[in-house]
């Protein structure tokens, strides 16, 4: 176990980004197509496919998924994943036709100082097929990929991954990309809301304050009520090995979304564009009611983990006014109380 994503077999992960553009792209691909559902939280989604992972709809299983900044340009960046897998043959057979299902998207990050003027058409379908392409069971965390120009509230955001198993041996794990209106961090200390979730010391440590004060809980979002409110979303993958159905997968996704809510304050606004993907590839059998509970409980843990490992491992953009990242200010050292 890596406490990644790609703990789960069949599954890989690969990034794309620029830095002067201060944006990127996130692919996750599998080797098998999995089924998978989504659940939507945030009041100002940008999404691709999304109706199709409806459990009503047709559709059983897909391909891969696509992160991306760039707003709605972003979306193009499905379109480069699928030109990498229709060139390796996969996808969705119809006849002679084969169309990768690359379900996917975006996070707001088109005035982070990065230079977005791209000319003609946007860089988002070639960062994704350059994402897909390099797909791997290895990946980084932090200012990398969709989380390149991401940020929060009151540190720079990035990209987390976290993965856990169940005593049955199944195993559930996460990559988020946070982009949030609110805070990771309780107040502007060092202490992350997601804390009791935290293994072996993943973002820093540093457990809970002794006591929460009113400025503690007051609340942090970018730019108060002005336009650069809107520069928002946290995306989630969520992955198990378990052979679900595309209702349970929606179930899953629903019981997982939980994990923002113990990471992130506020969530869920009316210009986040919360989103969880979950997808399963089919591998052990779980008990559909105690089964799928448990593995819903552990995916909002991994979920949480995920947000907070997205921030603790990011690094500052390098532009005038940027956000700090939360190691240049405290370090990696734990605070003794």
């Amino acid at each position: 176990m890596k406490n990644l994503l790609t703990d789960i077999a069949g599954v890989s992960v690969g990034h794309a980004d620029d830095a002067r553009l201060a944006s990127g792209v996130t692919a996750i691909l599998f080797d098998q197509p999995a089924v998978a559902s989504i659940d939507v939280r945030g009041g100002g989604p940008g999404t691709r496919d999304a109706t199709l992972l409806e459990p009503e709809n047709t559709v059983e299983t897909i391909d891969g998924f696509a992160l991306s900044g760039g707003s709605a340009f972003g979306l193009d960046s499905g379109s480069g994943i699928q030109a990498w897998l229709a060139g390796q043959g996969r996808g969705f057979k119809i006849g002679n036709a084969v169309i990768p299902l690359v379900p996917g998207a975006i996070v707001f990050d088109l005035i982070n100082g990065g230079d977005k003027n791209w000319g003609r058409f946007p860089p988002y379908r070639d960062l994704g097929y350059a994402a897909a392409a390099n797909a791997g069971k290895d990946f980084a965390l932090g200012s990398v990929g969709a989380g390149l120009g991401a940020t929060t509230a009151n540190f720079k955001g990035g990209l987390g991954s976290a993965s856990a198993q169940t005593p049955g041996g199944v195993t559930v794990a996460a990559l988020a990309v946070v982009n949030a209106v609110g805070s990771v961090t309780v107040g502007d200390g060092p202490w992350f809301w997601a804390a009791p979730f935290e293994e072996h010391g993943e973002f820093g440590g540093r457990g809970l304050p002794a006591s929460f004060t009113p400025e503690m809980k007051a609340m942090r979002i970018k730019g108060a009520v002005s336009a650069t409110s809107m520069q928002n979303t946290t995306l989630a993958v969520i992955v198990t090995d378990a052979i679900l159905t595309k209702p349970q997968a929606k179930r899953l996704a629903m019981i997982a979304q939980t994990g923002f809510a113990r990471a992130i304050y506020p969530v869920h606004a009316p210009l986040d564009g919360d989103v969880v993907f979950a997808a399963a590839t089919g591998a052990k059998p779980i008990d559909p009611l105690a089964g799928l509970t448990e593995l819903g409980m552990l995916g909002a843990n991994v979920i949480a983990r995920a947000i907070a490992r997205g921030v603790y491992e990011a690094k500052a953009l390098p532009f005038a006014g940027a956000l700090p990242d939360w190691k240049s200010k405290f370090g990696q050292a734990r605070i003794t109380r």
